[in-house]
Parts: C-alpha cells; sequence; structure tokens
C-alpha cells in the first residue's frame, strides 16, 4: 500500500512539473487575439439579450391578437423562433466585432512597420 501510493505522488509531482515546463507564454499577438474574441463575445451577448427581448414581445402579442398564430404557433414553435433571432444576432454581432478589431489591429501594426517618407 505505501509504495503505490508513494508512486502516485511522484507521478502527480511529475506531471505538475511537466505542464509547468511546457506552458508557454502568450506572446503580444495572442494577447490581441484572446482580447479581440472577448469583446465580441461580450458584444454578441449584448445584441442576443436585446434580439430576445425585441422579439419575445412582439411573439407573445401575436400568438394571443392574430387567430392564425394562435392557431399555428405552439410553445415550441415560438421559443425556436425567439432563440433563432437571439442566435442570430449574436453570431452577426460577435462577428462584425471581431472582424473590426483584427482590421483595426492590422492596420495599426501595419503604421508601426512603415516609417513616414518625408
Amino acid at each position: 500500500m505505501g509504495i503505490a501510493m508513494d508512486a502516485g505522488k511522484w507521478w502527480a509531482v511529475r506531471r505538475q512539473d511537466m505542464n509547468m515546463a511546457f506552458k508557454p507564454s502568450p506572446s503580444p499577438a495572442q494577447y490581441t487575439a484572446k482580447q479581440c474574441s472577448h469583446d465580441g463575445v461580450k458584444a454578441g451577448a449584448k445584441a442576443a439579450a436585446i434580439a430576445c427581448i425585441a422579439s419575445a414581445i412582439p411573439m407573445l402579442i401575436g400568438v394571443r391578437a392574430i387567430p392564425w398564430a394562435r392557431a399555428n404557433l405552439n410553445y415550441a414553435a415560438q421559443a425556436h423562433i425567439i432563440s433563432l433571432a437571439s442566435g442570430a444576432a449574436y453570431f452577426v454581432v460577435a462577428d462584425r466585432t471581431i472582424l473590426a478589431s483584427a482590421r483595426k489591429n492590422s492596420f495599426q501594426k501595419l503604421a508601426a512597420q512603415v516609417e513616414p517618407s518625408f
């Protein structure tokens, strides 16, 4: 029993040492990419929340007021329509935000590389 516990502790220490040895430090480009994607996620989540409210209110009013909607749109259909609007808003806004950040960063990098000629 003692040998197995000692071996387990030895492997745990060795695994921890190996993880620390092979963990690379992030480069400035990786940090910038991570920040761009984080900004995109935040903007997409905000847009999804707004789209959820903006699509849920008319959906619920329409289902109660329009006879066709009352007859044909059950709870699953209503939830599907609201979630599709929210998901589409999330992906569109997140993609646009990430691309705008990448474009801005690439222009800044290009401006830093090119020296003024006059």
